[in-house]
């Protein structure tokens, strides 16, 4: 089987020859792997094995005056001295006005070129996904700022449901943009839990976002196609609500939060998942070893049957991870994965 083809059978629980394998990481620990692998940075997910390609969107970089911001397509600024995802700018919190903020164009021609010429180049071999990271309440929030707009669906939630529908419209436009490309597949990213519990309450999840993400799984889910999110955190409470509008496989499955064993309990055939390995606890802090026990834990307790699991860490690898413990996740992958 080629990576597109295990991965479309994994997340069907149907058999496959191996567990398919994903290890995302992040600028900095891309050009550490790079230099320690002796592989140039473009050709590091194929040296490590990755399944999946997230495509994204092309646009021009725009930083502010002394770069210690970075500007994504929606105009929200992030810390150029994080390694991590630190909005630092939020236009809509001082300018709230939805009808004078300048609301980025889905239908600019030029936006999937980087898309098209990325899938174009892999041959049909990986399984390819439109990366919607920050797909709607993430997006809401890092427009307005998470404290304000917590408060807007409580204080003013006309104003948070306008918000919201504005972003969906504008992430629907996009959905077309890249099912006309011929993706395999969705990928999601949006976070409504904290280590111990929600963010706001399943019930305000079911008033403000889950209507809305069901419009946005329903293009994928329509086609038959599988659909993808990220969700960090502990979202127990609406785990049969995703699966109701159409979930295929749950990411990040972090131990630490998460139970496996209820997990594949409660979920097993209903859901596939992806990651399963923490990038919190046992990947920068462990030692080779129990990365090695990390493994094979995520995969008995996930993948009894031999499919329903990428084998993946739980989130973007940074660089607290130590080279020793990659090693370690790399070979264990190779060994547990069948």
């Amino acid at each position: 089987m080629n990576p597109k083809e295990r991965m479309r059978r994994a997340l069907r629980h149907e058999p496959v020859d191996r567990l398919p394998t994903q290890i995302n990481y992040t600028g900095r620990m891309g050009a550490l792997l790079a230099a320690y692998y002796d592989v140039t940075v473009d050709a590091l997910p194929a040296f490590l094995d990755n399944h999946m390609l997230r495509v994204d969107l092309s646009f021009p970089a725009r930083f502010n005056a002394d770069r210690t911001q970075k500007f994504d397509w929606w105009g929200v600024g992030f810390d150029t001295g994080e390694e991590g995802y630190f909005p630092s700018h939020t236009p809509l919190t001082d300018a709230p006005d939805l009808d004078t903020f300048a609301w980025p164009d889905p239908r600019d021609p030029d936006l999937l070129a980087g898309a098209r010429a990325a899938i174009d180049d892999d041959g049909g071999r990986r399984f390819i996904t439109p990366n919607f990271g920050w797909a709607l309440f993430e997006r809401a929030w890092s427009l307005r700022g998470l404290d304000t707009f917590l408060m807007d669906l409580i204080l003013d939630p006309g104003y948070a449901g306008e918000l919201l529908d504005r972003i969906t419209a504008i992430q629907l436009a996009l959905i077309d943009r890249f099912l006309e490309l011929g993706v395999d597949g969705a990928y999601f990213g949006d976070d409504y839990g904290a280590q111990k519990n929600m963010l706001i309450s399943p019930d305000m999840w079911r008033a403000f976002i889950k209507p809305r993400l069901d419009r946005l799984f329903a293009p994928f889910r329509d086609r038959g196609l599988p659909i993808i999110m990220h969700s960090d955190g502990q979202i127990q409470p609406i785990l049969p609500d995703l699966v109701e509008i159409g979930l295929t496989a749950l990411n990040p499955v972090q131990p630490e939060v998460l139970d496996h064993t209820w997990l594949h309990r409660e979920f097993g055939g209903r859901l596939a998942f992806y990651g399963g390995v923490s990038t919190q606890t046992v990947l920068p802090f462990g030692t080779p070893d129990e990365v090695d026990a990390a493994v094979r834990a995520a995969v008995t307790t996930l993948a009894p049957a031999g499919t329903g699991l990428v084998i993946a860490p739980s989130h973007r690898m940074m660089g607290d991870i130590s080279l020793a413990n990659v090693d370690a996740l790399l070979a264990a992958m190779q060994r547990y994965g069948g």
